[in-house]
């Protein structure tokens, strides 16, 4: 009698992807079921247009329902579903708050140079074990990085900086190269904002430089 996975893998050379992850979860093979590229995954990308020259700050609320969040929305927020919350990102000065919810962050000023293009803001987020290292890349705007649990180690030619859940977020300027390392001994889980120019990518090539290994022992 044939096993289950040599069934699947049969039923997987006749059917594509997405009915080859459905069998796997209806047979119960959650290792295969699960695997897909580790790193950051996108959440929302929101066309803001053109932004107030004033300091700018990304203000972190959660909600119990969808609904109040979005009754909490302005022009230059968003809402998403991640980790388990509720989530109303938004984009404004220092002193901004919303209507309701818990207040759970506000992360800036911004490294934001002089410019009068429109903006986007892409959103993502990211679930990596400790040891989990990027490659070399650099996004054409500014990062802000927001953990929930875990730390982790970024080195860019200007040295190393490490954020833990709790402590300070990373604020990174666009156009730099760089390379991240989860370090400690939990899952970092993080949401990310990339605000940049809307004529560009999030995510660009980055060349020209090599990390010297510094996160290694963070």
């Amino acid at each position: 009698m044939k096993s289950p996975m040599t069934r699947l893998r049969r039923i997987c050379f006749s059917v594509n992807v997405v009915a080859c992850l459905a069998v796997a979860l209806s047979s119960g093979d959650v290792a295969l079921a699960q695997t897909k590229r580790p790193g950051a995954q996108p959440l929302a990308v929101i066309e803001l247009g053109k932004l107030p020259q004033a300091p700018l700050y990304w203000h972190l609320d959660t909600y119990p329902t969808r609904a109040a969040a979005e009754a909490a929305k302005d022009a230059h927020g968003t809402v998403v579903e991640v980790f388990d919350r509720i989530w109303l990102l938004t984009l404004a000065g220092a002193e901004w708050r919303p209507a309701g919810g818990d207040h759970i962050a506000t992360i800036g000023p911004l490294p934001l140079g002089a410019s009068d293009a429109n903006m986007t803001a892409t959103y993502l987020q990211a679930a990596t074990s400790p040891g989990f290292q990027t490659d070399v890349h650099q996004f054409s705007g500014a990062e802000a990085l927001y953990l929930l649990s875990g730390a982790v180690c970024v080195e860019t030619p200007q040295g190393k900086r490490v954020s833990h859940a709790g402590g300070e977020p990373l604020l990174i300027a666009g156009g730099q190269p760089m390379q991240l390392t989860s370090i400690g001994t939990e899952t970092r889980r993080s949401i990310v904002l990339v605000l940049h120019d809307s004529a560009q990518p999030w995510k660009v090539p980055a060349s020209g430089w090599t990390p010297k290994g510094l996160c290694a022992g963070s």
